[in-house]
């Protein structure tokens, strides 16, 4: 075994390799599926009509492209910190990578704000009724925990979550089955578009929707330091869940169209739990709330788990103060990192909707994508001792188109809300060298 083979085994950064390639797999599944299904698939069908599996497709393969630049990237640069760690080596500029990375950061820790408040909202309210922001801030504490105790048991959890929420989505699927099978249902409705409007241009519109529901598989590149053998299993794993998300998307998306008319399911706020009740199968609506509820919080547990460790890389490249990189002794997670994230997170959850959140997460994510499509090609001058994934040149350059496209259809609102954003990381950075400059001059009188 050479040296390097033997170093994708241990990390020497105190981080514990505890992921195995099915624990990724499911991970990443699990991220991916999160909360976006169980949402989106009225708003698709309310763009495109009853051929929701089309705008499916389109979604997935634009993911893909930008998912080959991540297997090539990870696999060749196993390192915590993703993203912003492609930028440095590829432009060799730290305030390009410092946004990257804090891009990412950012658009992890309001995503996780998003899923709190939709955790604390109408489907805790099934059971239970108390303010969202505080209903949010205590989901979003013991998120923490579960991520402060360790990857193992936090990969764990994520495993048998992944597990309810993707019962919950094949239960839609057979419950549509048993409605076809006594008769009533139309498959018709599966190949009609919607009404009075081009069908090209609706299948574009609903695939920039679908597309917020693929997003999720970047995260994975911020554990690749607790993975066990990455250049052999990332890959698969990423591939495999990326193609198991489809799948179940294009399934459950025809199922709904095939039970509900696509202006009924448009109109819903709870579009699946509408498929369940139009069936007339006998499931309860409180189950698959809590269905609902575990997709919301395993989304929320893995995101933070990214933050948290592109928060520990970032520190470690000096990008972020060097506090980031303290990890607890026996559970070898980085608790500063931690508590920062989920304090902003929480603080972040009395600033803005659902809807709001979502919308700049996607900005800021496109913006990311952008910068790691263009790194893949940059750092192809660059060699390393251990075989990686590589990725043929033309999926990142249709990547990069890709992102280009989707960028063109933000809102001035949300270019507004994400230059704020972006505003403040140049504020963070440019605060960050002033005081590393004056330790670094204190240290040399």
């Amino acid at each position: 075994m050479s040296t390097s083979e033997h170093a994708t085994k241990e990390s020497p950064t105190g981080l514990k390799r505890d992921i195995s390639g099915k624990m990724l797999y499911l991970f990443i599944l699990g991220d991916v599926l999160g909360a976006g299904i169980y949402a989106l698939i009225g708003q698709i069908a309310g763009e495109v009509g009853g051929v929701t599996w089309v705008p499916m497709i389109v979604a997935l393969l634009l993911a893909l492209l930008t998912a080959a630049s991540y297997a090539e990237l990870v696999t060749k640069y196993p390192k915590a910190g993703g993203s912003a760690v492609f930028a440095e080596r590829a432009y060799r500029k730290p305030v390009i990578s410092f946004l990257v990375g804090y891009c990412m950061l950012a658009a992890g820790v309001v995503s996780a704000s998003g899923l709190a408040l939709a955790f604390a909202g109408d489907y805790l309210g099934t059971f239970i009724d108390v303010p969202p922001v505080l209903g949010a801030v205590v989901f979003l504490l013991v998120i923490a925990l579960i991520n402060a105790r360790g990857i193992k048991e936090s990969v764990r959890t994520n495993l048998v979550m992944t597990m309810i929420e993707t019962t919950g989505l094949v239960l839609v699927v057979v419950a549509v089955g048993i409605m076809l099978g006594g008769g009533n249902g139309d498959l018709g409705r599966a190949t009609q578009f919607v009404e009075g409007g081009s069908p090209v241009i609706a299948v574009f519109g609903a695939a920039l929707l679908a597309y917020y529901s693929f997003v999720g598989f970047e995260t994975s590149a911020n554990v690749i330091e607790e993975v066990r053998e990455p250049s052999r299993v990332y890959p698969k794993a990423l591939f495999g869940a990326l193609a198991t998300a489809g799948v179940l998307y294009v399934l459950v998306g025809t199922a709904a169209s095939v039970a509900v008319p696509a202006d009924e399911l448009g109109e819903s706020t709870g579009p699946l739990l509408t498929v369940i009740q139009a069936t007339g199968v006998p499931i309860p609506a409180w189950l698959f709330s809590a269905i609902a509820l575990i997709a919301v919080a395993n989304g929320a547990l893995l995101t933070m788990i990214m933050s948290s460790r592109l928060a520990y890389g970032m520190g470690s490249q000096g990008l972020l103060p060097s506090a980031f990189t303290k990890v607890l002794p026996k559970r070898g997670t980085p608790w500063v990192a931690i508590v920062v994230t989920t304090g902003v997170a929480m603080v972040l959850t009395a600033t803005g909707s659902i809807a709001t959140l979502a919308e700049t997460v996607v900005l800021l994510l496109l913006i990311v994508f952008l910068s790691t499509n263009i790194a893949v090609l940059v750092l192809r001058r660059e060699r390393v001792e251990h075989t990686h994934f590589r990725a043929w040149t033309v999926l990142p350059v249709l990547a990069v188109l890709s992102c280009l496209v989707l960028l063109t259809q933000q809102s001035g609102e949300v270019w507004l809300r994400g230059g704020i954003i972006v505003a403040v990381g140049v504020v963070l950075y440019i605060l960050t060298r002033v005081v590393r400059g004056r330790k670094a001059s204190d240290a040399t009188r």
